[in-house]
């Protein structure tokens, strides 16, 4: 099965590097990308929008043949979201990695934009629970590979037209939330609790880590994406 796997802001390809052997291992062939415009100056990614992500993404999908297995991380997962609505008939299911389906209208989220682009903000800019699990040695390594990226993508509210996203089955890995845990967070959020609950296949597996797994519990999450695709 061909896997394209997306990484969430500040990451590239390199974020996805320790699942993809046991991916293969599995007779899969994963295929990591790396967005357009991350690391460069606002020279050159002033213009990129999230649409020319979603389109990069559309782009390798098309370059493959039969269905194939999405992947977002983070906000990697909007990109994700918007693939499958322009290709839902190419999409075996998408897996989301402590993310979940945006509904139309809604961006990833605001960030400070230094120089005209978002770089990391730095960890501690993030909640507790997302960070508790990455000891200090392993946040200077993602440190050291975080890459900006363009300042408008973040923000630019996500399109979706197609209503046959929602028969795409979707598998959500959750780093710390069970699925009740999930599905009572949503219900504070409207919009987005009825994008969840107008899929007509979706799972919950609590992964057992913080926001960033890929770092803190590669084994766990390379385990869980191989029962995924499928």
């Amino acid at each position: 099965m061909d896997v394209i796997l997306v990484p969430g802001l500040w990451l590239d390809a390199g974020s996805w590097a320790p699942v993809l052997e046991p991916l293969r291992a599995a007779g899969h062939a994963p295929r990591a990308l790396t967005m357009p415009g991350v690391g460069a100056a606002e020279t050159s990614s002033a213009g990129i929008r999230l649409d020319d992500w979603i389109a990069a993404t559309v782009a390798a999908i098309d370059d493959t043949q039969g269905e194939l297995v999405l992947v977002g991380h983070s906000g990697g997962g909007n990109v994700v979201w918007g693939a499958v609505d322009a290709r839902p008939d190419r999409i075996r299911r998408a897996v989301f990695v402590d993310t979940v389906p945006p509904p139309a209208g809604f961006g990833i989220s605001e960030f400070p934009v230094v120089d005209g682009v978002i770089p990391f903000p730095g960890w501690d800019f993030f909640d507790d629970e997302d960070v508790s699990d990455l000891d200090a040695p392993t946040r200077e390594s993602a440190s050291r590979s975080a890459r900006s990226v363009p300042a408008r993508v973040p923000t630019d509210p996500i399109a979706l037209s197609d209503l046959r996203r929602h028969d795409v089955p979707v598998t959500l890995l959750m780093g710390s939330l069970t699925q009740e845990q999930l599905e009572d967070r949503l219900a504070q959020w409207p919009a987005f609790y009825d994008e969840y609950r107008a899929i007509r296949d979706t799972e919950v597996v609590r992964i057992g880590s913080g926001h960033w797994p890929q770092y803190s519990a590669p084994d766990r999450l390379a385990e869980l994406l191989v029962a995924a695709v499928r």
